[in-house]
């Protein structure tokens, strides 16, 4: 049972030796330790503003990310609406002038029917006034004996008949 209750001597000395490393400790061993836990406690908090820094890095640049995607769509949009308007107009464009060429090819091709028209016109006319001087050369040629008569008589007949 001796050695469960400790006597005087054995508290003295456990107290003095307690006293004696505690001391040892502070005067060699406390300033490093507090100074590691020191340093280790600003490290792991410069740890923890760096990653809030780079959770904010990450933030701004999803952020610009999502922006530069939203300009790129709007710019996509731009370009195609931009597409379809030139093509509309030159869809619109082709159209005016394929309607203007075909105007164009209808009015000459009328002017040259027309032109034909009257070019047969006054070639019926020329061959009904020819045929008319023959027909009346052979009716009147007994009445009409000398060659100035017969073209009076022509002349009188032009001007009595209307060639529109």
């Amino acid at each position: 049972m001796g050695l469960v209750t400790p006597d005087f001597g054995l508290v003295f000395w456990m107290t003095v030796s307690f006293l004696i490393i505690l001391f040892i400790l502070k005067k060699y061993a406390w300033k490093p330790i507090l100074n590691a836990l020191k340093q280790r406690e600003d490290s792991i908090e410069e740890a923890l503003k760096s990653a809030e820094r780079a959770k904010d890095e990450m933030a701004r640049l999803k952020s610009d990310n999502e922006k530069i995607m939203r300009e790129a769509r709007e710019e996509r949009e731009k370009l195609l609406r931009d597409a379809r308007e030139v093509k509309e107009k030159i869809l619109a464009d082709a159209k005016k002038e394929a309607k203007a060429e075909a105007e164009k090819l209808i009015s000459s091709a009328k002017a040259q029917i027309e032109s034909e028209k009257l070019s047969a016109l006054t070639e019926i006319k020329e061959q009904v006034v020819s045929l008319s001087i023959e027909i009346a050369e052979k009716i009147i040629k007994d009445s009409l004996d000398s060659d100035k008569k017969q073209k009076e008589y022509a002349e009188k007949l032009l001007k009595d008949v209307d060639l529109n």
